[in-house]
């Protein structure tokens, strides 16, 4: 069994995206476009976000480190370290309040993403 030390992960996760000029970066732990089940790490630092974009299929966001700014049409919500959140099936935004990771978990349940 492969074990995953995420505490591990994240910091060299922002250690990228602090030095990335678009203040990100993301590792999938598990799956991929094809799968039915994604999990990825993503990294944002303080100030920097991912616009607007649609809804992968049935998502959760769990905050590892830091907080984020969840935006969908009119609604914000602010998650601070082990908050999680039912990513809302509409365009959303993710901002980072503090240097941040997640942990996006998606089940696309045969919905493939473009």
């Amino acid at each position: 069994m492969d074990v995953t030390r995420l505490d591990a992960l994240v910091d060299g996760e922002l250690e990228v995206a602090r030095g990335a000029s678009s203040g990100r970066h993301a590792t999938t732990l598990m799956g991929d476009r094809d799968s039915d089940l994604r999990q990825t790490v993503i990294a944002l630092a303080q100030g920097h976000r991912l616009g607007d974009h649609e809804s992968p299929g049935e998502a959760t966001l769990l905050v590892l480190r830091g907080a984020v700014r969840v935006v969908a049409l009119d609604r914000a919500v602010d998650l601070d370290q082990g908050d999680y959140l039912r990513i809302p099936r509409e365009r959303h935004s993710l901002e980072a309040l503090s240097d941040c990771a997640v942990l996006l978990t998606v089940a696309t349940r045969g919905e493939r993403v473009p």
